[in-house]
């Protein structure tokens, strides 16, 4: 038995209340632990979903911008896009899944008409068009795939924490108080057996005198 563990009364009573709290953390920390994996999943499959989609506008974007720079020319299409400026402007606010806090990231609309594109409408063919159309599409996942990977990487890292203060209150905690428990109360058994036994003694001697 430890040295500071002292066989009493009182302190097989902490040693049960403390039990009984780590049992019970132990099954919140099991609820927390499955509710964040049911997450994980769900926005796993949803970033499944937007990576493929991601990699499928991506494709299509380059093939639109090398069929425009072939048909009119690497200069022209440079030519269009240097006027270019503007850039999307990225909000961001937090989402509570189950005490994690996660981003919600958010753009103001990329996608533009033709009138509100800032290169030469007159100097731009309909394959230019049609390259900026894409590209727009492609922005916008972008900023759809990087929420989710986020929420993923915060929900896995707290999927791990908690996933390790499950094992240690499961296998070191809550066996090393009960081992605790176990000793104490067999020591008290022991005290109450030889004070038994004294007091039998003790009796016997005063009633043969």
């Amino acid at each position: 038995m430890s040295q500071d563990i002292k066989p009493t009364r009182s302190e097989e009573l902490r040693l049960k209340e403390r039990i009984e709290l780590a049992e019970n953390g132990h099954d919140i920390l099991e609820k927390k632990r499955d509710g964040l994996i049911h997450e994980f999943m769900e926005i796993a499959g949803d970033a499944k979903e937007v990576n493929q989609e991601l990699a499928d506008v991506y494709s299509q974007a380059r093939l639109k911008l090398l069929m425009s720079k072939i048909y009119d020319g690497e200069d022209m299409v440079q030519a269009n896009a240097f006027p270019v400026k503007n850039e999307p402007k990225i909000t961001s606010s937090t989402q509570n899944i189950m005490g994690v806090i996660v981003p919600e990231i958010e753009s103001e609309k990329i996608s533009t008409s033709i009138l509100q594109r800032e290169y030469g409408i007159t100097s731009a063919s309909s394959r230019i068009d049609s390259v900026a159309d894409k590209y727009e599409e492609l922005l916008e996942k972008i900023v759809e795939a990087a929420e989710t990977q986020t929420k993923i990487l915060k929900l896995l890292n707290e999927i791990e924490k908690t996933k390790r203060r499950v094992n240690a209150l499961e296998h070191k905690v809550i066996p090393e108080q009960k081992d605790a428990l176990e000793m104490i109360s067999q020591s008290l058994e022991e005290s109450e057996r030889e004070e038994t036994f004294r007091m039998k003694k003790v009796k016997n001697m005063q009633e043969e005198t």
